[in-house]
C-alpha cells in the first residue's frame, strides 16, 4: 500500500517539476498568437493568458488521463490534458496537450466560433526567478513559488488580499510541490503545499489550506490532536474519497507508519486508528 501510494505521489509531482507558466504559440494561424497556461494537478486550477492580453480566460478541466503504463518503467508518465475555455461564464473554445516529464506535445486549440483548429507548440523560455507560479481557484488567484520563495499570495475576486509564509526546504535545491485536492470532502478543492521532511527527505510535509465556500476564503488547516497517532505531523497526506478517511504516513526507524482520521460534524479532524 505504501509503494502503490508513493508511485501515486510521484505521478502527481511530475506535473509539476516544468517551470510555470508555460508559453505556446500557434504554428498554422495566418497571424501567429502567443499564450501563458497556468495549470495544476490534473488540470485543476487553470487559466490562460494571451499576449499582449491583461485579462485572464479561466479554464475548466474537460478531461484528464494519466497514463503510467505504456511508455514502460523507465520512461516519464504520460499527462492527457483537456479544457474548456471559459469566457465570461460561456464556453468559448477547447485546448488540449500532452505532457512527458518536462515535454509539452500535440498542443491545440479548437475554438468553438467555426471550429477553427489551431496547432500550438511549447516556447522554450528562461525561468524568471522573480516570476510567481499561478492557479485560479472560485476566482481567487493564487500566487507563489515552487523554486525561488516561501511567499504566498491569495487575491480574491473582491480585492481582499491573503499573505502569508510558507515552509520552505533548507537545501541548496529546494523544490516545494502543490496539490488541488478536497482534503475535507466537502466537495470543493483546496491547495496543499509539501516539502521533505527535514530528516532523511523519504516522506513530505504538507501545508493545507481548506476553501470555505460561504466566506469564499481559503484558510490554514488546524492540524489534529497527536496524542494517539504514530506520526506527528501533516505528512504524505492521501485521502479516501469513497470512505472519506484521510491518511498520514511518516517512517520512524526502519518502519513505515500510517495514521487514519476523520472530520466530525464539527469539521474536527479526529484519529480513527493506526496500523505499521
Amino acid at each position: 500500500m505504501k509503494k502503490l501510494f508513493l508511485l501515486f505521489v510521484a505521478a502527481i509531482f511530475g506535473t509539476f517539476l516544468h517551470a510555470q507558466p508555460i508559453t505556446l504559440k500557434s504554428v498554422d494561424a495566418e497571424k501567429e498568437f502567443r499564450l501563458k497556461l497556468y495549470y495544476g494537478n490534473g488540470g485543476k486550477g487553470a487559466f490562460v493568458q494571451y499576449e499582449g492580453k491583461k485579462d485572464i480566460i479561466p479554464l475548466r478541466v474537460k478531461s484528464y488521463r494519466l497514463d503510467t503504463i505504456s511508455g514502460g518503467p523507465d520512461q516519464p508518465a504520460k499527462h492527457y490534458f483537456a479544457w474548456d475555455e471559459m469566457v465570461n461564464g460561456k464556453f468559448n473554445g477547447t485546448y488540449k496537450l500532452l505532457q512527458m516529464g518536462n515535454f509539452i506535445v500535440d498542443a491545440s486549440y479548437l475554438r468553438a466560433t467555426g471550429f477553427r483548429h489551431f496547432n500550438l507548440e511549447l516556447v522554450e523560455e528562461e525561468g524568471d526567478p522573480d516570476g510567481d507560479d499561478k492557479y485560479l481557484l472560485y476566482g481567487a488567484m493564487i500566487s507563489f513559488n515552487h523554486f525561488y520563495n516561501n511567499k504566498l499570495l491569495i487575491e480574491y475576486p473582491d480585492g481582499r488580499k491573503m499573505n502569508a509564509e510558507l515552509p520552505f526546504p533548507d537545501r541548496p535545491d529546494p523544490v516545494q510541490q502543490s496539490i488541488i485536492e478536497d482534503y475535507n470532502f466537502d466537495g470543493y478543492d483546496d491547495l496543499a503545499f509539501t516539502i521533505p521532511d527535514a530528516g532523511m527527505g523519504v516522506y513530505s510535509m504538507f501545508t493545507i489550506y481548506l476553501y470555505n465556500p460561504k466566506t469564499k476564503r481559503f484558510n490554514l488547516f488546524k492540524e489534529p490532536d497527536y496524542s494517539k497517532s504514530e506520526c506527528s505531523c501533516l505528512c504524505d497526506v492521501a485521502v479516501d474519497k469513497i470512505n472519506k478517511v484521510l491518511y498520514t504516513g511518516c517512517r520512524g526507524g526502519a518502519s513505515w507508519y500510517q495514521d487514519a482520521y476523520r472530520f466530525d460534524k464539527n469539521g474536527t479532524l479526529k484519529w480513527v486508528g493506526s496500523h505499521e
